[in-house]
C-alpha cells in the first residue's frame, strides 16, 4: 500500500499550460489596461471641464507629511491598474491550478477503481482539498477492509460447510452400513443383530450430538438475545460437580470444588453460562488422560469481574496446539480416536458465549495442570479487556 505523502507535482505540459495561462492573461489584461487609458484620455481632452476638475483635485490633494502635491495622476491610475491586473493574473493561475489538481484526484480514483486497491493518493494539498483526499483515502480503506471481512466470511462458511459434511459422513456412513447388513439379514445370531444396531444407534447420537452443538454455536454467532438472572456462581459449580461424580468415578477421577464462603453473585444467562462449564468439565473428563483430579475453582478480584477455572491433571495440551483449541472443529491431534469422539465445537460454543457476556476465556497448560480459566463480568453490558488477547 501506497502511504508516502508528498506535494502534488504537476507534469512538464501542466507547467506549460500554466505558463500559458499567465503570459495570455496578462496580455489580455495590458490591451486591456492600454484601451482604457486611450479612452480616458481621449475623454479628458475633449472635455475642458473635466481638466479644470482634475487640475483642481490635482492642487488641493497632498500626500505624506511632506505635502506632495498629487500631479501625475496617469501614474498612480497606472499603478492601480497593474496591482488589480496583479490581482486577476493570481486568481486566474490558482484556478487553473485547483482544476489540476481536480484532474490528479480523478485520475487517482480511476486508477483505484481499475482494481489497484493497495493504492491511495499520495499527495498532499493544502486547503480544503486535502479533507477529499483525507476522505477519499479513508472512504477506500473501509471499502477494502469490508471486502475483506466478507472475503473471511465466505471462507469460513466454505470451511463450515467442509467440516459438517466431513464430520457427518463418517457416522452415517457408519450408520449406512450397519443397517444395510440388518436390511440384508447378514448375520448369524440376535447378539450380532444388536451388534450392529446398537453400533448404528451411537453413530446416530453421535451426529445428533454434531447437530445440537452446531445449532448452539450458529445460535450464539447470531446474537440471540441473553435471558439474564442473578446466578451464584459457587452453587452452580457445586450442582454441576455432583452431576458428573458418577462419570468421574467411573474414569478414576474426582471433581473438587474451591469457592469462597461468600457467595458470588453475576448477571448471566444460566442455562448458556451451564453450558460453558458442562463443555469444559466433559472436555477434562474425555481428554484428560492420566488425570486423577478436576478442580472448579471461582473467585471474585474485585467488583467488577469473577474468574473461574476449571483445572485438571491430565496430559498437557502441546504448545503449538494452545493457540487453536477454541478453533471451531479443532481437536488436539492423538484426541481424535473414536473412544472420545466430540464434535471439536464444545470450545468454540464456550468462547462464543463467555464473548456474549462480555467477558473471555483462555487456557493454559503445563506438565501439571491444564488450567481453562474464565473473566466474567458482575454487571451485563460491561465488556471486559482480554489481557491474554495477542
Amino acid at each position: 500500500m501506497n502511504t508516502d505523502s508528498k506535494g502534488m507535482k504537476l507534469t512538464a505540459r501542466e507547467k506549460s499550460a500554466l505558463i500559458m495561462e499567465g503570459i495570455v492573461t496578462v496580455i489580455l489584461l495590458l490591451l486591456l489596461d492600454l484601451s482604457v487609458i486611450v479612452l480616458l484620455n481621449e475623454m479628458i481632452q475633449t472635455n475642458p471641464g473635466l481638466q479644470d476638475g482634475i487640475f483642481i483635485i490635482k492642487r488641493s490633494v497632498f500626500i505624506g507629511p511632506q505635502h506632495y502635491q498629487l500631479w501625475s495622476w496617469e501614474n498612480i491610475f497606472i499603478v492601480l491598474m497593474l496591482l488589480f491586473d496583479a490581482g486577476v493574473v493570481y486568481w486566474r493561475l490558482i484556478r487553473r491550478y485547483h482544476q489540476m489538481q481536480l484532474r490528479h484526484i480523478i485520475g487517482e480514483l480511476h486508477y483505484i477503481a481499475n482494481g489497484h486497491f493497495d493504492h491511495r493518493i499520495p499527495f498532499t494539498i493544502k486547503g480544503d482539498t486535502q479533507r477529499v483526499i483525507t476522505s477519499v483515502n479513508a472512504l477506500v480503506d473501509s471499502v477494502i477492509a469490508s471486502m475483506d471481512e466478507e472475503r473471511k466470511i465466505e471462507k469460513s462458511k466454505d470451511e463450515l460447510i467442509t467440516n459438517v459434511s466431513h464430520d457427518l459422513r463418517t457416522p452415517l456412513t457408519s450408520i449406512i452400513g450397519y443397517l444395510g447388513l440388518v436390511e440384508d439379514r447378514q448375520y448369524h445370531s440376535e447378539d450380532e443383530l444388536l451388534k450392529y444396531t446398537g453400533t448404528a444407534f451411537n453413530k446416530a447420537k453421535q451426529m445428533k450430538s454434531l447437530v445440537d452443538d452446531l445449532f448452539t454455536y450458529t445460535k450464539m454467532r447470531a446474537d440471540t438475545p441473553l435471558s439474564l438472572a442473578t446466578l451464584d456462581v459457587g452453587q452452580m459449580l457445586e450442582q454441576l460437580a455432583a452431576s458428573f461424580e458418577l462419570e468421574a468415578s467411573e474414569k478414576g477421577m474426582a471433581i473438587d470444588i474451591d469457592v469462597p464462603d461468600k457467595p458470588i453473585r453475576i448477571e448471566a444467562d444460566g442455562e448458556k453460562l451451564g453450558r460453558v462449564f458442562n463443555n469444559l468439565i466433559t472436555n477434562a473428563l474425555k481428554y484428560g488422560e492420566g488425570g486423577k483430579h478436576i478442580n472448579l475453582r471461582a473467585k471474585q478480584p474485585d467488583d467488577k469481574e469473577v474468574v473461574v477455572s476449571v483445572e485438571n491433571d491430565g496430559k498437557k495440551i502441546p504448545e503449538a496446539s494452545l493457540s487453536q483449541v477454541f478453533e471451531r472443529f479443532y481437536r488436539v491431534e492423538g484426541s481424535r480416536s473414536k473412544a472420545t469422539g466430540g464434535t471439536g465445537l464444545g470450545l468454540a460454543i464456550a468462547q462464543s458465549i463467555v464473548k456474549r457476556h462480555g467477558g473471555y476465556i483462555y487456557v493454559t497448560s503445563t506438565d501439571d495442570w491444564t488450567r481453562f480459566v474464565i473473566h466474567l463480568p458482575i454487571k451485563n453490558g460491561i465488556q471486559l479487556k482480554d489481557e491474554h488477547e495477542k
